[in-house]
């Protein structure tokens, strides 16, 4: 007799709790699709529909519900068998150096608080970070251990959190001539632009968002990084005109003589994420990792 596979106990039991595939989903770190695909496999499973359509929602069936506190049950069981290894993690000896693909905005922002709790309870690792690469598509190839950025399509196996979400600002020199009256759209494309793409791109969303006004930027110099651009802006009369709200405090914190300035184009905030392939999900090491990720995040938000 073939057994089915028994991760589907785990996915019927949160099923079964949230009655939503979508909030099944979120719970699991898994896309809605993958989990619709999940429920077919255990409807055929344990030949029941297990969620049918009630009103605008979905709702157990008598069947689901007669076996919702066994399955519960064995989920338990297997959860406290399986939290024996994560009972050998040492995070005072821990010896591992962790890869995260991030860019200069993730960095800038968190990379020193995250290095000093790791520092904190697992002083022997090292916190390693690689650029995120010409291609999205390879975010999580090689020796990435986490992928932290923006939110991008990924793999239905691909486990996903959300960290923050952090909208953007313009930035000048503090003695910018922008600052002598409002901050029109028009004003806004008197000066020159800088972008910041590592793809070398000089326009982007905020074009399109200009375009609508009949207006047009001239953007005269490109840079990869944030923080590039930041330095950049100090010796000249150059705007940048989309810096992510959360580098701010960081600014300040360094005494640079910039200024922020509310944007007069709509522009939509972004969502940063962090990604891992299946095979480290359980790893203890890596899930305490992400654990303090999120948790670093979520005290500077």
């Amino acid at each position: 007799m073939k057994l089915p596979d028994l991760n589907l106990l785990l996915t019927l039991d949160v099923l079964i709790q949230e009655g939503s595939v979508a909030g099944a989903a979120r719970r699991l770190n898994l896309s809605t699709p993958a989990m619709s695909r999940s429920l077919a496999r255990i409807r055929d499973a344990v030949g029941d529909p297990v969620l049918v359509r009630s009103g605008r929602g979905l709702a157990p069936t008598p069947r689901a519900l007669e076996l919702q506190a066994q399955v519960h049950s064995v989920v338990e069981q297997a959860q406290s068998v399986f939290s024996a290894f994560s009972q050998d993690l040492n995070l005072a000896t821990l010896t591992r150096v962790f890869t995260l693909r991030a860019n200069d905005v993730f960095i800038g922002g968190y990379g020193g608080r995250l290095r000093e709790h790791l520092r904190r309870y697992a002083p022997r690792t090292v916190l390693r970070f690689v650029s995120e690469g010409e291609d999205d598509t390879d975010a999580l190839s090689g020796e990435a251990d986490l992928y932290i950025g923006s939110s991008q399509k990924f793999g239905a196996d691909i486990k996903v959190q959300s960290l923050f979400t952090t909208s953007f600002c313009g930035l000048a020199r503090a003695g910018h001539a922008i600052f002598k009256g409002a901050v029109t759209p028009e004003r806004f494309v008197a000066y020159d632009h800088i972008s910041v793409s590592r793809r070398g791109r000089a326009q982007g969303p905020i074009d399109l968002a200009l375009a609508e006004l009949g207006l047009t930027r001239h953007v005269s110099l490109i840079t990869p990084t944030f923080h590039a651009a930041i330095f950049a802006l100090a010796d000249s009369d150059l705007i940048l005109p989309s810096m992510p709200q959360h580098l701010m405090p960081g600014i300040e914190r360094l005494g640079l003589k910039l200024r922020a300035f509310e944007s007069p184009v709509p522009m939509t905030p972004v969502t940063v994420i962090q990604a891992w392939p299946p095979r480290l999900d359980s790893d203890p090491a890596h899930r305490w990792l992400r654990q303090t990720v999120k948790q670093v995040c979520d005290a500077t938000a």
